[in-house]
């Protein structure tokens, strides 16, 4: 029977929120886009994770409607599962590290396109919008919560119709963020979670946070 692992990524200091995300260590059992979308899609995570090649870093992410070239949360959490130094999903090569009990990633803004920022007055306006707002596609709320500081308060609605109402925390979208505020970023998004970027000078994006294990479940018996 094939594994499911579980995890937390992007943790709060105390341990609180991050998004789960689902992996399949053994990509192999489940061959085939189609198989592999009927998965995430009856497990309902925002994203689940196939891997093809632990030792390469070969990865395959899929939301519960589509399929994905890169993705932060997915990746960051990868990472912290095998270790890895690179990974390689759709979109290209992407250097990975720890330091300290943050674990990062390495990728460009570009590969997270048609994720739109919306920048509003206050943290308040941003907690008290519906989940989701009015409107299609996807949509990045945020707000300064401490402007010198680099502090942002953000919410992640896909509104892709894919059951997924709101993305509890969102590393691609952070890294858009990132990417036209050209400064480093700590994101608190959701209910709990954390997310720290670092912009360099070659363009790429650093986005990284906590890492926890939640469990591992046949995916016989799995549910969210």
């Amino acid at each position: 029977m094939t594994d499911l692992h579980v995890l937390k990524v992007f943790c709060g200091p105390d341990g609180r929120g991050g998004n789960q995300l689902g992996v399949v260590r053994d990509g192999a059992s489940i061959p085939g886009r189609e198989a592999r979308q009927a998965l995430a899609a009856g497990l309902g995570f925002s994203e689940t994770v196939f891997i093809d090649d632990a030792e390469r870093g070969d990865v395959d992410i899929y939301t519960p409607g589509v399929r994905l070239l890169f993705a932060g949360h997915p990746l960051v959490g990868v990472a912290r599962l095998l270790g890895s130094t690179v990974l390689r999903p759709p979109a290209g090569e992407v250097p990975a590290r720890r330091d300290g009990d943050a674990v990062w990633i390495r990728g460009r803004a570009e590969w997270a396109a048609g994720r739109r920022t919306e920048r509003y007055a206050s943290a308040a306006e941003v907690d008290a919008l519906p989940a989701p707002p009015a409107g299609e596609g996807w949509l990045y709320a945020w707000a300064w919560q401490d402007e010198a500081a680099g502090t942002v308060r953000a919410r992640a609605f896909p509104r892709r119709g894919d059951g997924v109402a709101e993305d509890e925390a969102t590393g691609a979208a952070a890294m858009v963020l990132t990417h036209e505020l050209g400064r480093p970023l700590r994101v608190r998004q959701g209910a709990a979670s954390e997310i720290l970027t670092r912009p360099h000078p070659d363009g790429t994006i650093e986005v990284g946070g906590r890492v926890l294990p939640s469990s591992v479940r046949s995916l016989g018996t799995v549910r969210r």
